[in-house]
């Protein structure tokens, strides 16, 4: 005997009136028509509203439009937190393009890399990184269209496009007619991060994801209406953790920043009133070790979500006595940046500013739009015992776990196997169901909210004359949360100072993933002739 058919299926199939694709593009339609004059952007003096807003970013795609950009185009960006780069995450896919958001830290080699192997069609830069950005140009096999942020608060640079950022806005029509994707599993983003070895992967976002990931933000961090937002956070890193779209959705107000400096970070709270920011725990440390005249500036009860290495506990004790409210995340590019957050239970208010700091220290709990975390063996696929010491690696699976590696379908495969995201992080799960991470098992170092691969920075140094054996590990830093530690072996009869290597490694890679320290040393090795990482580990927490 058949199935009897499901009475809610039959006659009553999805059309247009009741089911369409997630897209977080339509926050910025919706707060233009509810809060039409609700101050939208402020950078320096200038400001616009919600309809401005709405406006610049119509013109934005109707100007790539008119290029002929459109679905599955990639449109890449090169700035720092300025008005441009906000706008992109609205006008680039209002058009159906991709945007792919450049890491303004990285060197000419990856950035022309970036450029060809997301096929980018268009390149939107600002002329403080024109030197750079020649060098890529130069590099690249297929030169994109180029259009120059010609910012009146940055510090000089050339202008090499053919014309610039706001004379390109005025080549389109704000009232261009946009819709969202045909399917919500269309590309909305792609963002490169640094592998282990090789060149870096494009991890591609969809709408549906970063629909979920911008609303889970709110939810997670119990955001209300109209916060006054600080772009302390790079938009570039996971698409600033899809804040662009977040604030945005309930009506705030996006306060841009050129620089990440204490002064700046303080004046800007205090000219402001900024109530929300993000950072990676570098960030943090700036802001304890200002001047008391700086942190006079800043209002109590400042909301700040902290992520990348996690945040020594004595950092967040500090902040905690400075009157900041801090919430420490967790998660990877390839889960639309936070995806895990320390859920405050109320009841640990009456702990101990010490006992506080230790469980915020935690990662903790899956966003609500996660569809499951968990600590499992790799092996057997099994969970680890609940008891804050058996560790595995862990795992995510759920809407906000990215599309896939741009023309990878080997390493998507492996990453997304057996039903779970692999984030070849290890931890452990406590009692209470809360995360929390031991050790990375690629050996990443995470230096200031950047990824910095250690067999990158090796590859750099084996090419020393004088350097016989290398193996780079992380190094605990009070200002950055980790920094590259270089553990050297010379060749006989060959001579380098630590000075030497560093400045080596510095003219040969983007400056932030060269060794802070360099160590001349043996180095420990198993019976088979490997490299004892955890043992330099150990050492270099000493040094």
């Amino acid at each position: 005997m058949g199935k009897a058919m499901n009475i809610y299926e039959n006659g009553l199939p999805a059309n247009k009136a009741n089911c369409e694709p997630l897209t977080p593009i339509g926050f910025l339609e919706r707060s233009a028509a509810v809060y039409p004059e609700k101050t939208a952007m402020i950078h320096g003096d200038w400001r616009y509203n919600y309809r401005e807003f709405y406006e610049r970013a119509k013109r934005l795609a109707s100007a790539l439009s008119k290029r002929g950009i459109g679905t599955g185009d990639t449109v890449s960006v090169m700035a720092p937190n300025v008005p441009a780069l906000l706008e992109s995450h609205f006008g680039v896919p209002m058009c159906g393009a991709v945007l792919n958001a450049l890491n303004t830290r990285l060197d000419a080699a990856t950035i022309a890399f970036i450029l060809d192997h997301g096929e980018s069609k268009l390149l939107i830069t600002d002329r403080e990184y024109s030197d750079i950005v020649r060098e890529a140009l130069d590099l690249c096999k297929s030169k994109p269209v180029v259009i120059d942020i010609d910012d009146p608060l940055g510090s000089g640079g050339d202008l090499l496009g053919e014309m610039d950022y706001e004379q390109f806005l005025q080549s389109g029509d704000p009232d261009f007619d946009w819709s969202g994707p045909e399917d919500e599993w269309q590309a909305i983003a792609l963002n490169y991060t640094s592998g282990t070895t090789g060149d870096p992967k494009g991890v591609v976002y969809h709408h549906r994801g970063a629909y979920l990931a911008a609303t889970g933000n709110t939810l997670s961090w119990n955001m209300s209406k109209h916060p006054i937002y600080l772009w302390t956070l790079p938009m570039f890193h996971c698409n600033g953790w899809c804040f662009p779209w977040t604030i945005t959705a309930v009506g705030g107000t996006h306060v841009c920043l050129r620089k990440v400096e204490a002064d700046l970070i303080y004046d800007a709270m205090g000219r402001y009133n900024v109530d929300h920011m993000c950072g990676a725990p570098i960030v943090l440390s700036m802001l304890i070790n200002a001047t008391d005249e700086s942190k006079a500036k800043a209002n109590k009860g400042i909301k700040v979500m902290v992520a990348a290495a996690p945040p020594p506990a004595t950092v967040l004790a500090e902040m905690d006595q400075m009157g900041f409210d801090v919430t420490h995340v967790y998660g990877l590019t390839e889960c639309y940046g936070p995806s895990v957050f320390c859920d405050w239970d109320s009841d640990w208010d009456e702990k101990s500013v010490e006992d506080r700091a230790a469980l915020k220290a935690r990662q903790g709990v899956r966003y609500h739009a996660l569809g499951a975390l968990d600590v499992l063996d790799p092996e057997t696929m099994t969970p680890v015992p609940r008891d804050g010491n058996t560790m595995g690696e862990v795992m995510m699976r759920g809407n906000m776990v990215m599309k896939g590696y741009l023309k990878n379908p080997e390493t998507t495969r492996k990453s997304l196997a057996d039903g779970w995201f692999h984030t070849g992080d290890l931890g452990v799960i406590h009692e209470d169901g809360y995360l929390e991470l031991r050790d990375r098992s690629k050996d990443i170092i995470i230096s200031g909210g950047e990824n910095i691969s250690t067999i990158e920075v090796e590859g750099v140094l084996y090419k020393h004359p004088a350097v016989l054996e290398v193996a780079v590990v992380a190094r605990p830093d009070d200002k950055w949360g980790e920094t590259p530690c270089a553990f050297v072996t010379l060749r006989a009869g060959k001579e380098a100072s630590e000075a030497e290597l560093i400045q080596f490694s510095r003219d040969n890679m983007a400056h932030f993933k060269c060794p802070k320290t360099v160590v001349f040393d043996e180095l420990p090795k198993t019976s088979t002739g490997k490299i004892q990482k955890f043992v330099l580990r150990e050492r270099a927490k000493n040094l």
